[in-house]
């Protein structure tokens, strides 16, 4: 496990969502430190996907705050959220299929990228010097994520695993402090999945502070994670280390259905 700060980077406090007459989360909270990895679990329709969106702005909470930096920033948009270090990925993959996979993580530094177009056709030192270090960060990126030697591959050429990957080093390439992800291993087999994670713990401390992450894979999740809460029916059902969730009897009853088996 990577050493650990006390300082705290993300605060959930009692967030709550209604969705007209469905209660979707009630009262959650979340605290996450520099340096950590958090595991965010539970059954299909529990309220993860919710918390994700209310913590990124996608959804308004009904109640309840979310602080960053000790700045509230309940509420604020999405790319106002991703502006501040908060970058999340999708459930549905967006890598372009048909540019390579340093092509797509160049893609993903859009932001520093952008300038005037008469500076496209006659750059100045300056542009040139920002540029190149774009193509430097994304060449470490792709690095990073254990592509290296797939870098002028097309994404179409790549495994269910690899693209995965990449997806992750899009993320990366907006330079999250946060890095939410949302089912990354959905579709990977075994191995694959065991290989993602190791590749996750290497982010912290180097390109990121801290992780959340949202996924089904129960493996992957207690590998990986310092904590793990369980979600149930919009509650907080457990919170605690990935040993202490696998011994708690609710979270046994409610999300492995009492008899260590996972149920889908």
């Amino acid at each position: 496990m990577t050493e650990k700060s006390n300082e705290v980077v993300l605060k959930v406090a009692g967030i709550s969502k209604r969705f007209g007459g469905l209660q979707a989360l009630s009262d959650v909270g979340i605290t996450i430190q520099r340096g950590q990895v958090y595991g965010l679990i539970g059954p299909n329709g529990a309220g993860k996907t919710t918390c994700f969106n209310l913590i990124t702005g996608f959804y308004a909470p009904t109640s309840g705050t979310v602080h960053f930096d000790d700045q509230e920033v309940t509420g604020e948009k999405p790319y106002s959220m991703a502006r501040r270090g908060i970058v999340r990925s999708f459930q549905k993959t967006n890598i372009l299929k048909t540019l390579s996979v340093f092509e797509n993580v160049l893609t993903g530094h859009y932001i520093e990228a952008r300038q005037p177009i008469w500076k496209t056709f006659f750059p100045t030192a300056k542009v040139r010097q920002t540029e190149a270090a774009i193509r430097e960060s994304a060449a470490r990126i792709v690095h990073t994520i254990g592509l290296s030697r797939h870098m002028n591959l097309p994404a179409t050429q790549l495994s269910c695993g690899e693209l995965r990957l990449l997806e992750v080093g899009l993320a990366l390439a907006a330079k999250p402090r946060i890095l939410m992800l949302d089912e990354p291993a959905a579709g990977l087999n075994s191995h694959e999945a065991r290989e993602f994670g190791n590749g996750l713990r290497k982010l912290i401390g180097d390109l990121v502070e801290s992780i959340l992450i949202v996924e089904h894979n129960m493996g992957l999740v207690m590998s990986v994670s310092d904590r793990v809460v369980v979600m149930h029916f919009g509650q907080k059902l457990a919170e605690g280390t990935p040993e202490q969730v696998q011994k708690n009897a609710k979270v046994v009853e409610a999300y492995l259905g009492g008899n260590g088996k996972e149920r889908s």
